[in-house]
């Protein structure tokens, strides 16, 4: 449960990233943190599911 805890802080982060580099209109860094945390959200809440349902 605790990796599903830090992949969810890190997903929030990549989140927050985006919006900070869409600012900075540095669209590589966009691209690469939108891609990271819609991988890590993914792999949080499938472990969270897992870990309470499976």
């Amino acid at each position: 449960m605790v990796t599903a805890i830090l992949l969810l802080l890190v997903a929030i982060l990549c989140v927050f990233a985006v919006f900070r580099e869409m600012k900075s209109k540095n669209f590589f860094a966009v691209l690469f943190a939108a891609v990271s945390a819609l991988m890590f959200g993914w792999f949080s809440i499938m472990t969270i599911y897992s870990n309470l349902f499976g």
